[in-house]
């Protein structure tokens, strides 16, 4: 092989995951704050069969979401995300259960759309970095109490998966299930504590 061809394959090969470390080390420009680390002023609630505000509660303490008590989501003001590339920074309580969920539609109980699982120690054995009824991932990728970043790139019907700067998979859904749609967190079931520092979406074609 050439020096000229070998270098354009190295190139190739380079630009297929490039866009993993530039989102990550803030290279890119039009990444939007989804979350001001402020307040939820323009977020929805979703409850489940059992959940109301009494019981089930989303706040904002010293700059951070916090989802607890029984079943109920979070949703994002806008509902209209397609493409884009977007990061979260996620902590789930030991045995705690959440989802990030894209693409997804608001509504009570748990919602139609994408569901990237959070769960390191919960007893389903589903865990973060899954793509719930889609993609399954056993492996516990980062420990419960712990600050891990999810990141997500989402074109058509194709979905990469990034969990602390480890690109998982690309899944190509030849359904193209959920096309459009609001981003949500879950707060799972009664003791499960999830914790949000973070959302930047950066839309694409």
């Amino acid at each position: 092989m050439n020096r000229l061809l070998r270098l354009a394959l190295v190139s190739t090969l380079l630009a297929g995951v490039s866009w993993v470390h530039a989102a990550f080390a803030g290279e890119k420009d039009g990444w939007v704050k989804v979350f001001n680390g402020k307040d939820l002023d323009g977020w929805k609630i979703g409850y489940g069969k059992k959940s109301n505000e009494e019981n089930s509660s989303w706040k904002v303490v010293d700059g951070v979401i916090v989802g607890e008590g029984e079943v109920s989501h979070l949703f994002t003001p806008r509902d209209d995300y397609v493409n884009f590339e977007a990061k979260a920074e996620i902590m789930i309580n030991d045995k705690g259960n959440s989802g990030f969920y894209f693409r997804t539609a608001f509504g009570p109980g748990f919602p139609k759309g994408y569901e990237a699982q959070v769960n390191a120690t919960h007893g389903d054995p589903i865990r973060t970095g899954s793509i719930y009824h889609h993609v399954k991932i056993f492996k516990q990728l980062h420990k419960p109490d712990e600050w891990f970043t999810y990141y997500l790139k989402v074109q058509g019907n194709r979905i990469w998966v990034t969990v602390n700067n480890d690109l998982l998979y690309e899944y190509v859904d030849q359904a193209n299930t959920h096309k459009t749609g609001h981003f949500a967190f879950q707060q799972h079931n009664l003791g499960s504590v999830v914790k949000i520092k973070s959302l930047e979406v950066k839309e694409i074609k």
